[in-house]
């Protein structure tokens, strides 16, 4: 699943117009820079939540023909715009997720992360745990204390060492079981309850990654990208 609903606040105004999956860095849309790696690993069938704006990334995605893998929507969006939160949205994708374990990336997440090794990962949940695999990094500028600490891998809510969570993770549809469809939900707060009983594994990731959350951020790689 690629997260690709937010709305994006910090990025404005380019997200005024544009959602936030189809900035570009170096040329290339950050969405198909991720498809492209999901691909890579012999990821095929793709889940992709819209709300924001999301009517360009359908129209700009289609079916995925033509990318070489299968798209279906979970479209947020009822009238207004539904803002479910990340683990709300998770939920209210479940029935196009089926009951196997699953990945899910953030649509603003630029990195050369092999997600074959999160997808073998994947493969070791079930609903009795452990829940989650989560990807961490070391800390950026712009989030210097981190979010989550990680011993013997195991992922902990609180530790003397912490490390930032990537927006990459794989997950089992049970961790999502008490979030009733269509309400919101914060992933954080399910995975710490899932921490607190052992329930979630992680690695940590010292290769490129990069949260594009910021104009600023966004500029600057892609000046780099096209140096390159």
């Amino acid at each position: 699943m690629i997260l690709a609903a937010g709305r994006g606040e910090r990025m404005r105004p380019l997200t005024d117009h544009t959602p936030k999956a189809l900035l570009q860095i170096g040329g290339k849309c950050l969405i198909l820079m991720i498809i492209s790696e999901l691909q890579r690993a012999g990821i095929r069938d793709l889940v992709i939540n819209l709300a924001h704006l999301g009517e360009q990334i359908e129209t700009f995605l289609g079916d995925g023909t033509a990318l070489g893998v299968q798209i279906v929507y979970s479209r947020e969006t009822t009238g207004e715009i539904t803002t479910l939160e990340t683990a709300g949205g998770i939920a209210w994708a479940l029935p196009l997720l089926g009951d196997m374990p699953f990945i899910a990336v953030n649509a603003d997440v630029y990195s050369d992360y092999d997600f074959s090794v999160l997808l073998a990962a994947a493969q070791k949940l079930n609903a009795g745990g452990p829940l989650a695999h989560l990807v961490l990094v070391d800390n950026p500028p712009q989030h210097p204390h981190g979010d989550f600490g990680l011993a013997a891998g195991k992922v902990q809510p609180e530790a003397a060492t912490r490390h930032t969570f990537s927006g990459m993770g794989a997950y089992h549809p049970a961790l999502f079981a008490g979030v009733k469809r269509g309400d919101r939900a914060r992933l954080a707060d399910l995975l710490i309850a899932a921490m607190q009983s052992g329930q979630v594994t992680g690695e940590l990731y010292r290769g490129q990654w990069h949260d594009v959350g910021t104009p600023e951020r966004l500029a600057a790689l892609d000046q780099a990208a096209r140096k390159a």
